[in-house]
């Protein structure tokens, strides 16, 4: 069977190459829990959405005769920089961060509808907080990226 669209555009974000991180990771091999070695990394994480908006996504008909049809999902691509704690304070981890930050506004300037699996460029917005994943809290953002899928 092969992948759906949605996957597919799953499967395009996890192989984004962001300049700084270690490792992306698409929802099929999303980790329980990381070693500090393995950091920074990104995971698709598409049901994740920290209450934003309790929505994961739309469908509306595109054509009078059905025949097509375009479907917006709500997706978290998690960024893990360090843990909180770790003897790095704030001071020492919030500049890494923020350039990854901007390195992966680079990444997706360079391939917005992610291998043209999107009918639409992703539009996405930042979340710069704390993040628990596996127990740990990390110097994190969240990118919560809309995708819209023709059908």
């Amino acid at each position: 069977m092969s992948a759906g669209k949605f996957r597919s555009a799953l499967t395009a974000l996890a192989g984004l190459t962001v300049s700084g991180v270690n490792h992306n990771y698409d929802v099929d091999a999303v980790p329980e829990k990381l070693s500090r070695a393995a950091l920074p990394v990104l995971i698709v994480a598409p049901v994740l959405d920290d209450t934003r908006r309790r929505k994961f996504g739309e469908f509306q008909v595109a054509t009078p005769s059905g025949s097509s049809a375009l479907v917006q999902y709500l997706v978290t691509h998690l960024l893990l920089y360090a843990p909180v704690g770790s003897g790095k304070g704030a001071r020492s981890s919030l500049p890494g961060l923020v350039d990854l930050i901007d390195s992966y506004a680079v990444a997706i300037r360079a391939n917005p509808k992610l291998n043209n699996t999107l009918y639409l460029p992703t539009v996405y917005n930042v979340f710069v907080a704390p993040v628990s994943y596996g127990g740990i809290t990390y110097f994190g953002a969240r990118f919560w990226h809309t995708f819209t899928i023709e059908t």
